[in-house]
């Protein structure tokens, strides 16, 4: 494994560990090494706006009143709202009653009042007038805008929340819970407004917290609660534990201030290696800094370690170009940087920035989401057990490469989703945050509540007001400093039940969302993290993976909703999978259709076939389950096909259309799907040696199956070049037509006996054909609008591996009179396996913009140049 930094490549042993001994006792190093700067590069002084923090202050001095320092329930032992720092509020946990900060309980209105205290409980509340004297002349919460002047962004305050009983009466039968969930939301946005100058300012922890730069020197501060005493070490001062000596205050955070050098250089250089030791209740442990902003892995080494990143501004990239506009549909390409080359290596940001971003741009996608973003020592966790949660993956470059992909990818109006995780963190003690300050409650839940038994991972106590505000600035800090355009976050379901969702079989009964299983603190925080995120960055995505259909899930937080833009809905793969075990005459088109419609009215959903789940080892793509072997025999023009390659090329492409037309608002597509990518996702590993002496076998550390084979796809002598050609004509269908997001939607026929399902987005009418042989002369499909209809989109197409059997140039008038339900209807030729969109020649799309022509990969030519793709005979049928 190699790790590209400042243009040095580092060789890396992978990093599969886990530590949980009592003392930990990091190796000193030679204070010559700096992993970023250059051999001949002079100390420098690097000018840098003081925050709205003083930050040359010593210390940290907030009094505090004594009546919110008391532990609170979490029914684990946990303190509410963390102890030995809490909240301005005692958060219960009966759901059925609400206390003020005096204990009482909330009156009927549920109006929730908060005691005024001379004091702020708050480890890092703003209370310092000379921190006001020296804030930025253009402050974190006005936004620059083209012509220079300062544009203010706010959060609205919260509404009343009762919104969601107008969209959903069967919710006023759990109205107590709702009430409650939302009173609670309140009491926290109330607390962070008096206590912490509002949420704009509490999402900024990281201009507190970690290290922080002024003209005068650097600060660094660590909330650490735990530990008996610490000290700042690393390359800088030789990682002598006695150099830097750290003070703590009355909340557990610890804070260092160290001046610029007499030449006015900056007391660490860029590229130094920092951590901090500390003397806990496990033992003296070297810890990476919570807040960092990079980590490297270095070579010969296994843990990680912190890096103080300050690069020359002639090394800081630049953004050149605007963030693009939210479209109204959303198509996205999931993908991994990491895996995303040929080869079998670890890919950089700059190869996916050069090489990939134009391939989605020209396969028609709108938005690109990166996963395994935040660093994780261990790169088979596929980026979900995070180690370092404001550091970008050093595997793919420095995070000034980062901001170039980004930068690239607004160039060519791509949105950047970023896959982000805040449902669990890594179990690893070196260089996460498990056991941080030597204690198990530290940013996690006590006991088992605080651990994960199926992922191995520890859980946030979401009712920690130092949990909420690690956990805010963190979403806010991509967003403002690498300008992501919002984000996928990942195992909500987990989040907020206390079950995680684990053998629980959701039925819909809506006793299972609003209960004692449910995680009021988990969602109070969704609702606090996407109240931000919308407030702030207007045009930011929000998308939850909830396999549970959490009711109010996406409907905004003001009118009682966690506020989600998007659910991703994940029991449509689930059911493709369910139904390509059976035999083709089983299939039910009913039970198709309502799979794909399956979705709450007003919340919207991102629908996909398959996603990088069905890629891991252990699982299998649709290509997979359709093809199986003879993908990798058959695929060659130059050789004749098989009945499963045939059934499996036309399925693939039905599958894919019908879920783009029917599952939701959004479509998503893990990068190599799109052409039927042959192989399975194997991340590089050794054998694991269970503590019931079992032993998984590794595979050697091998990357041969953990790239993705774009060859295979733009390869005009294979198959596989059919398969992307259609997903490529399918998004920019969308693109061109808004089908996804249109306001008409009617399905005319789900006809078992034929086997065909007909319906309508928009002016457009899909006909799906899914019988394994019959073919239909003159089938009457019938259409709301009168007028003629073409054909823009043919699965048969030979373009696309199909076999030619329709004319493009023919038209299609309806005629007036009643036909399943719909007021008109024309005739169509529907052959077997096949999926055929019909458009209205009067139909302009001119709302939605025209888009660019149709950059193909290959040509219809070339298509039509290829043997063995005359039209079968419609008695024979696509497989045996």
């Amino acid at each position: 494994m190699v790790y590209g930094l400042s243009g040095i490549r580092l060789p890396c042993v992978p990093s599969v560990y886990r530590f949980s001994q009592s003392t930990f006792n990091g190796a000193r190093r030679s204070s010559s090494f700096s992993l970023l700067l250059k051999k001949d590069q002079v100390s420098r002084k690097i000018f840098a706006q003081k925050s709205s923090y003083d930050s040359d202050s010593s210390s940290l001095t907030v009094a505090a009143s004594e009546k919110v320092l008391t532990p609170g329930g979490q029914g684990d032992g946990s303190p509410s709202l963390t102890g030995q720092l809490e909240s301005p509020s005692t958060i219960s946990d009966d759901p059925q009653v609400t206390h003020d900060v005096d204990g009482n309980e909330m009156e009927d209105d549920g109006k929730v009042e908060v005691e005024e205290q001379e004091s702020v409980p708050s480890a890092l509340a703003n209370n310092d007038e000379k921190a006001c004297d020296e804030a930025p002349s253009v402050p974190l919460h006005m936004k620059s805008t083209e012509k220079g002047e300062a544009k203010p962004r706010s959060i609205p305050s919260p509404g009343a929340g009762q919104k969601i009983y107008k969209i959903d009466p069967i919710l006023l039968g759990f109205r107590e819970h709702l009430d409650y969930r939302y009173a609670q939301y309140k009491r926290i946005r109330e607390a962070i407004d008096k206590y912490e100058g509002g949420l704009e300012v509490f999402s900024r922890g990281y201009e507190k917290l970690g290290f922080t730069r002024s003209e005068t020197g650097i600060t660094y501060r660590e909330w650490a609660p735990g530990a008996k005493s610490a000290a700042l070490i690393g390359d800088f001062n030789n990682w002598n534990a006695n150099a830097d000596i750290m003070s703590r205050n009355e909340f557990g955070v610890w804070e260092i201030f160290l001046p610029n050098n007499a030449d006015g250089s900056p007391p660490i250089p860029h590229g130094s290696r920092v951590k901090i030791h500390m003397e806990t209740p496990s033992g003296i442990k070297d810890s990476i800094p919570t807040w960092i902003k990079f980590s490297v892995q270095a070579p010969g080494e296994i843990p990680y370690n912190g890096i103080y990143y300050d690069p020359p501004e002639e090394e800081k990239h630049v953004f050149k170009h605007p963030q693009p506009k939210r479209p109204k549909s959303l198509r996205i390409y999931e993908s991994h940087v990491g895996m995303s080359s040929t080869e079998p290596i670890i890919n950089t940001y700059a190869n996916f920035r050069d090489d990939v971003l134009p391939r989605i741009k020209r396969l028609g996608y709108n938005a690109v989401q990166i996963m395994a973003i935040q660093e994780h020592s261990y790169y088979a966790s596929f980026g979900y057990h995070v180690t370092n949660f404001f550091a970008p993956s050093s595997r793919f470059g420095n995070p000034d490469d980062l901001k170039s992909l980004i930068d690239r990818a607004h160039e060519l109006g791509l949105l950047v989703l970023m896959d982000i995780v805040h449902s669990h963190a890594s179990n690893n003690v070196l260089d996460g945050l498990n056991m941080f300050d030597g204690t198990d409650g530290h940013y996690f839940h006590l006991g088992s509540r605080g651990h994960h038994w199926m992922w191995d991972s520890r859980l946030f106590n979401y009712g920690s007001w130092e949990v909420l505000r690690f956990l805010l600035s963190n979403a806010r800090w991509w967003l403002e400093e690498y300008k992501f355009d919002g984000f996928r976050f990942d195992g909500v379901t987990s989040m907020m039940y206390t079950h995680h969702g684990l053998e629980v079989a959701f039925t819909g009964n809506y006793n299972e969302y609003f209960g004692f299983a449910t995680d009021v603190d988990a969602v109070v925080y969704l609702m606090l993290v996407n109240d931000m995120i919308h407030g702030l960055y207007p045009d930011a995505v929000t998308i939850g993976e909830d396999v549970s259909g959490m009711p109010t899930f996406c409907l905004p937080v003001q009118d009682g909703g966690v506020g989600f833009d998007y659910r991703l809905q994940m029991a449509i793969a689930d059911k493709w999978i369910e139904i390509l075990k059976k035999r083709d005459e089983d299939w039910k088109m009913g039970d198709i259709v309502h799979t794909l419609t399956n979705r709450r009215w007003l919340e919207k959903c991102v629908a996909y076939a398959e996603s990088h789940d069905q890629a891991l080892v252990g699982d299998k793509t649709l290509a997979f389950w359709l093809m199986d072997k003879d993908m990798y025999d058959f695929m060659a023009l130059d050789r004749p096909s098989t009945p499963r390659i045939d059934r499996g090329i036309a399925l693939h492409k039905m599958i894919r259309l019908i879920t783009m037309g029917l599952g939701g608002e959004g479509y998503l597509n893990f990068m190599g799907n799109e052409f039927g990518h042959p192989e399975w996702i194997d991340f590089p590993r050794g054998e694991q040696h269970l503590p019931n002496g079992s032993v998984i076998p590794g595979n050697n550390y091998s990357y041969d199956k953990c790239r993705r084979r774009f060859d295979l796809g733009d390869a005009d002598f294979l198959r596989y070049r059919g398969m992307q050609e259609f997903d490529q004509a399918m998004q920019h269908l969308e693109a061109k037509y808004g089908f996804m997001t249109s306001e008409h939607q009617y399905i005319s026929r789900k006809n078992e006996g034929d086997r065909m399902i007909v319906f309508e987005r928009g002016n457009l009418v899909f006909v799906f054909n899914f019988h394994w042989n019959n073919s239909y002369f003159d089938y009457r499909v019938g259409c709301l609008k009168p007028g003629k209809y073409k054909i823009v989109l043919d699965s048969d197409d030979p373009l696309f591996r199909g076999f030619n059997r329709l004319d493009h140039n023919a038209e299609y008038f309806s005629t007036e009179g009643w036909y399943d339900d719909r007021p008109r209807s024309f005739l169509v030729y529907a052959p077997s396996r096949t999926a055929v969109v019909y458009a209205l020649v009067e139909d302009e799309p001119e709302a939605v913009g025209k888009p660019e022509p149709v950059q193909k990969i290959g040509t219809l030519e070339e298509a039509e140049a290829v043997e063995e793709l005359e039209p079968r005979k419609e008695s024979e049928p696509l497989e045996g």
